[in-house]
């Protein structure tokens, strides 16, 4: 998935890792300008930027508590905010414009 930054917010894989640290207390690796690590019901985040988006591609947990699944959903949530700027319901109403133009 890819999101779009707030004005203000740069496209800075440091200061995307020092959010992710923020939320994610577990070993942060970097690779080829990709930040990876895993995390509660999440068996592999991946992070990067790719042009002036934030790309982020997840896999899950299968069988993953729901109390487990809720709490990485929590920090996940608080990750993005951090990382571009926009709440939860900010990021729904551009994933709508975007699938909107597309159609």
């Amino acid at each position: 998935m890819d999101y779009s930054f707030k004005r203000g917010f740069k496209p800075d894989l440091e200061r995307i890792q020092k959010a992710l640290e923020e939320e994610f207390s577990t070993e942060i690796k970097q690779e080829d300008g990709k930040l990876l690590l895993s995390f509660g019901a999440l068996k592999s985040i991946c992070v990067s930027i790719t042009g002036k988006k934030l790309t982020v591609t997840t896999e899950s947990v299968i069988g993953a508590s729901d109390e487990q699944a809720m709490d990485t959903n929590k920090h996940f949530r608080n990750f993005l905010e951090k990382a571009t700027g926009y709440n939860a319901k900010q990021r729904l109403q551009m994933a709508k414009k975007e699938v909107a133009k597309e159609a």
